[in-house]
């Protein structure tokens, strides 16, 4: 009975029909993933590179102290929905106050949802009482403006508004470094280097002799606690909020998420290539990018990773669009982030964040009846 059973499944596996329409999407939604992660790995080399000279540009002064890189978004996390030639590969490179400062986070209340937006207040600290260096350090508060106009600024009268960080400011401090220091680092044999237009973030096209070209954007961000969720100098909206203000980014735990499915899941598990597929499949709909993702995280708690084997990939896709239908019907999507009692442990959120009331990523569509039945209409010819 056993064999029969197996013999079964495995017919079941290979069947022909199932095969071929696995093909055919993979042909014509060019499903091979890009090499997204050598190329990674050059881009995460080069910063590190740019950013070991930052040390020693910048180890005297009162700028921020520029932290390891995090790679974040689709083409860190393994699935870019993009072509090859358009892929960009985002880092976020988290600041700390220098010697001599603090950074202190308040809610923004000018913004629109006060739980998303808030500012960094840069405030002096005494140094009076540490450790001296050798050449005796200045302490901002206990010293007299003759004596420190002498020295460095500090961080106030460089990169803030008022008492508040300034993220275009720090965009165009980290740009001008970029490009004074873009001769020294290794790359620079390889790779030809323009920046291109950003106010807040810095984004960097590489070109190799062969006309290969590689986007890079960097985008600074201040850690919230010691949690994954950090505030993000780039916002994801059309509109710009003002310089000062810095909105809540859930990437580095979405990327941190990926990982730990990767460590959990069988190999070639299909989970990313489903994400791609149904990227393909929405492109030109008014479903953004994120509520795919968000749909795929929730179904990867939901369903055992041990379903997500590459022989389930038509069924799984099934699964993702049924899941985003409904929740198109009933004009509620939850974030994942908040209220979720299915995130793995290895993920770490503000405790804020545990009890909230789940965000719904629909809210839009509850206010307007008529988008919503646009959105079911354009999701049925799909």
């Amino acid at each position: 009975d056993n064999s029969r059973d197996s013999e079964s499944e495995e017919s079941e596996e290979e069947n022909p029909a199932e095969m071929t329409m696995m093909w055919f999407f993979s042909r014509r939604f060019q499903l091979s993933v890009p090499k997204l992660t050598s190329r990674r790995r050059v881009v995460q080399e080069l910063l590190s590179d740019l950013l070991q000279v930052s040390h020693s540009f910048f180890s005297d002064s009162f700028f921020p102290v520029l932290e390891p890189v995090i790679g974040v978004g689709s083409a860190c996390e393994g699935w870019s929905p993009h072509k090859e030639e358009d892929v960009v590969y985002c880092m976020f490179v988290p600041l700390k106050p220098p010697r001599g400062h603090a950074f202190h986070l308040e809610p923004d209340t000018m913004g629109e949802t006060p739980q998303m937006s808030m500012r960094v207040r840069v405030e002096l600290v005494c140094t009076c009482t540490r450790e001296q260096p050798a050449q005796s350090m200045l302490c901002f508060l206990h010293h007299s403006e003759e004596e420190l106009k002498r020295k460095e600024a500090s961080l106030l009268h460089t990169l803030c508004t008022g008492p508040y960080l300034d993220g275009e400011k720090i965009a165009l401090w980290f740009q001008t470094f970029v490009i004074s220091a873009w001769s020294v680092v290794p790359q620079s044999r390889h790779y030809s280097m323009k920046l291109l237009p950003s106010s807040r973030s810095c984004k960097m096209k590489l070109m190799k002799a062969s006309g290969r070209s590689l986007f890079v954007e960097t985008i600074f961000s201040v850690q919230q606690g010691d949690s994954d969720i950090f505030l993000s100098s780039q916002p994801t909206e059309a509109q710009l909020p003002p310089s000062t203000t810095w909105l809540q980014s859930y990437a580095v735990a979405e990327a941190k998420f990926f990982r730990h499915v990767a460590t959990q899941a069988p190999p070639h598990s299909c989970h990313l290539k489903c994400l791609r597929l149904c990227a393909r499949l929405l492109e030109g709909s008014s479903i953004s990018i994120y509520a795919l993702k968000t749909t795929v995280m929730h179904l990867l708690t939901l369903i055992p990773l041990s379903e997500w084997q590459h022989r389930y990939l038509l069924m799984r896709v099934d699964d993702i669009m049924r899941y985003l239908r409904c929740c198109l019907e009933e004009k509620r999507l939850k974030h994942f982030f908040f209220g979720n009692e299915d995130m793995p442990e290895e993920i770490s959120l503000p405790p804020a964040f545990q009890g909230a009331q789940p965000l719904n990523l629909f809210q839009h569509l509850a206010q307007d009846p008529a988008a919503q039945t646009e959105a079911m209409q354009e999701f049925d010819e799909l």
